[in-house]
């Protein structure tokens, strides 16, 4: 007999040795059959369906969007950081003391003033200061905690946006408790990147999901999925809920190419032709707050 042989025959001595009785239970901490979930058991806890791929925030409305590693939701809040500042074109209206929705056309913004996509801006929430870059140079830098630091951007936005100005500009800054975005009800907004790629089918060309300035891009899902979820609860990394309130309707500010401020492309035109409506991403409110990370799971109770 060979020395493998042998050593098989050992080893199979050895576990029979170890083996229980035919016909003995199973040991106490091994399930039975029985006590395996079944299929329909695992279905109704939490299921995951996407990804968040990326976190923006956008602290001036109409300027760019910055990038955030991780974010902390607080419950029925706005989005941290997020449409605090806006230019204000021409009286609005608008009073601190009393704050209340106005129209995005009261202020500069993209539907209507592409030229502020040529700009980078960059918010520094512990300095309070807001530096404006064109074509590779600061423009102007100004702490928005002062007189000072608003006049030197307003002096700026006089200048750059002079042919678009129904009055002067003014830097209005968002009391507790409010923000400056386009919808009463747009708390946190999220975009499917699939539908993005979808729509860029449908047109002929990539289309860039910044163009749609959400704060939560989606990946992993169908496209046009996003709509089944108005009216659910869904959950975003370990801790938190939000609940899906409505369709986003989309303006014409959509068509500015978010890197060459060019207007180029008819998203909302498209979006009716093809589908009857110019819907293409979805608000949510916060159910309970939490850290928001790049990479974390979104998941649903069925």
């Amino acid at each position: 007999m060979s020395e493998s042989t042998e050593n098989g025959d050992a080893i199979g001595d050895l576990f029979a040795d170890v083996s229980a009785p035919a016909g003995a239970p199973p040991p106490e901490d091994v399930p039975l059959p029985a006590e395996v979930d079944s299929p329909e058991e695992v279905l109704t806890g939490p299921i995951s369906f996407a990804s968040i791929a990326s976190i923006y925030r956008y602290p001036v409305k109409g300027l760019t969007p910055e990038r955030m590693e991780v974010v902390e939701l607080a419950e029925g809040s706005y989005f941290p950081g997020d449409r605090l500042f806006a230019i204000e074109n021409g009286p609005s209206g608008f009073m601190p003391e009393a704050p209340s929705f106005q129209p995005k056309i009261k202020f500069l913004m993209l539907m209507r003033n592409e030229r502020l996509a040529a700009l980078d801006a960059i918010y520094d929430d512990a300095a309070g200061e807001l530096v404006v870059r064109h074509e590779g140079t600061e423009a102007v830098r100004g702490d928005l905690r002062t007189p000072e630091g608003r006049e030197a951007i307003e002096g700026f936005f006089q200048r750059y946006s002079r042919y678009e100005l129904r009055g002067a500009p003014r830097v209005l800054q968002a009391p507790q408790g409010f923000r400056f975005v386009d919808t009463t009800e747009g708390f946190i907004s999220l975009i499917n990147l699939a539908s993005c790629r979808a729509l860029g089918e449908i047109i002929g060309q990539p289309v860039d999901p910044l163009r749609f300035r959400a704060n939560f891009y989606l990946d992993g899902m169908e496209p046009w999925e996003e709509f089944d979820l108005v009216g659910q609860t869904i959950e975003i990394g370990n801790h938190v809920r939000l609940k899906v309130t409505q369709r986003i309707f989309r303006c014409a500010a959509t068509n500015v190419d978010p890197v060459t401020a060019r207007r180029d492309l008819d998203i909302p035109g498209t979006l009716m032709r093809s589908f009857g409506h110019t819907d293409c991403g979805i608000f949510a409110e916060v159910l309970e707050g939490g850290l928001v990370a790049e990479g974390d799971s979104v998941r649903i109770t069925l």
